[in-house]
């Protein structure tokens, strides 16, 4: 990291020493409040050290949402990053807003006046020998220690080596033994120069990070893609791309738009080998959108977004259905064969495999409920945090209390 950046570990309290229905939530927006009043021009960023270390090693950044501003100038590039920054804070759900900070950092600049050293005739070798000595701390000699040479350096007091006055004021020894100030042989000054020089794939360019609150990731994106669309009008040669956890999503939702309907493939090839009939596959496969509509209701119900997991929920939410469709029609079909008529068969199907089919949904359910429920650390990857509105009024209804924190970066 760079010298403006800092990592800060607050270590939380048991959750049953916290105050009533305070969640990791609520405490986040708490900090992120009195921070910004207490500390004003410091970006914050709320996360933990393992999911950090993740983000980083994954996408490159620590958020949500990582827009990257490519070209080649850098002041442009920084300007379409404020713009960008500016955009993005006017959409719903938008938290902890970071531009990457590429300007600001001192520098010592030591432009050599030729034309004085030329008058007094002194080497520009002797001036830089004279300055790497003073602040690089260039070894004047060595030491023989037996087996060992011992670099000697002459140690300049702290204040030289930060106050380019005192650094003005070295002087320099001519040819006929007079001492020459720097001043007068070099315009000595500190100035203002980059932080960093961020590349990817041999481009420049410079990250606005957003974290988003109380919303899916996949459309709070396509918002902040239509305030940017609206708001920002890019140079010529600057584009940006989208990148954070958000193209971790979209990969991993490209993946599952090819895997669901390969696997719905592939389930249907079983279930007519198994009845040896498609209308009678068909049938059971019209369980899926059925137990598709139970599952986003159960997600409504909870205040959830559809994310990764769900998706990967739902994809075991098919495979329960389409074995319990699978049990009953077996049974039926039985029946049918037997002789029984359509309507025997199917109340005699029913109440024999009610129990089976009962036992096979509880059991899923049930294997989920400790993901559903979870609270423990990691459990917030697993889901989306509650809606926005229930945040604020959390929030405003609560102070924040004594040695609740979380990591902060």
């Amino acid at each position: 990291m760079g010298v403006n950046q800092s990592d800060v570990f607050v270590m939380l309290e048991p959750r049953d020493q916290w105050r009533d229905e305070l969640s990791k939530e609520d405490l986040e927006a708490e900090l992120e409040a009195i921070l910004e009043e207490r500390v004003p021009g410091v970006a914050f960023g709320f996360t933990q050290p393992m999911k950090m270390r993740l983000d980083e090693l994954i996408s490159g950044v620590r958020s949500d949402l990582a827009v990257k501003g490519f070209g080649d100038d850098p002041e442009q590039n920084r300007e379409t990053a404020e713009a960008v920054a500016a955009a993005i804070q006017s959409v719903p759900g938008t938290s902890e807003v970071q531009v990457e900070q590429t300007a600001g950092q001192g520098y010592l600049s030591i432009a050599m006046d030729r034309a004085a050293l030329a008058r007094y005739g002194i080497p520009i070798e002797q001036v830089q020998e004279i300055l790497e000595v003073a602040i690089a701390r260039q070894p004047v000699a060595q030491a023989v220690d037996g087996a060992y040479n011992i670099d000697v350096t002459v140690q300049f007091p702290e204040a030289v080596l930060s106050s380019p006055e005192a650094i003005r004021n070295l002087t320099v020894p001519t040819a006929s033994g007079a001492l020459i100030p720097m001043s007068a042989l070099a315009d000595i000054r500190m100035e203002s120069g980059p932080v960093q020089v961020s590349r990817e794939q041999a481009q420049r360019l410079v990250i606005v990070q957003a974290n988003v609150r109380g919303r899916d990731l996949g459309g709070y994106v396509a918002d902040v893609q239509e305030a940017i669309g609206e708001r920002v009008e890019l140079p010529a040669g600057v584009f940006l791309t989208y990148g954070g956890q958000f193209e971790n999503q979209e990969r991993a939702m490209r993946r599952l738009r090819l895997v669901v309907p390969i696997s719905v493939a592939l389930i249907a090839v079983l279930l007519y080998g198994s009845l040896q009939s498609w209308k009678l596959a068909a049938l059971v496969l019209l369980n899926l959108p059925f137990a598709a509509v139970g599952g986003v209701l159960a997600l409504w119900l909870r205040g959830l977004n559809l994310s990764v997991s769900a998706s990967i929920g739902f994809i075991a939410l098919f495979g329960v259905a389409v074995l319990n469709g699978l049990v009953l029609l077996t049974t039926v079909k039985r029946a049918r064969e037997g002789g029984a008529s359509a309507s025997e068969a199917a109340a005699t199907g029913a109440r024999d495999r009610l129990r089976p089919v009962l036992m096979t949904a509880f059991v899923a359910s049930i294997g989920f409920i400790p993901v559903a429920v979870s609270t423990g650390t990691g459990a917030e990857v697993q889901r989306p945090p509650p809606p926005r509105a229930q945040l604020e009024s959390a929030a405003a209804g609560s102070r924040f209390g004594r040695g609740l924190g979380r990591a902060a970066g």
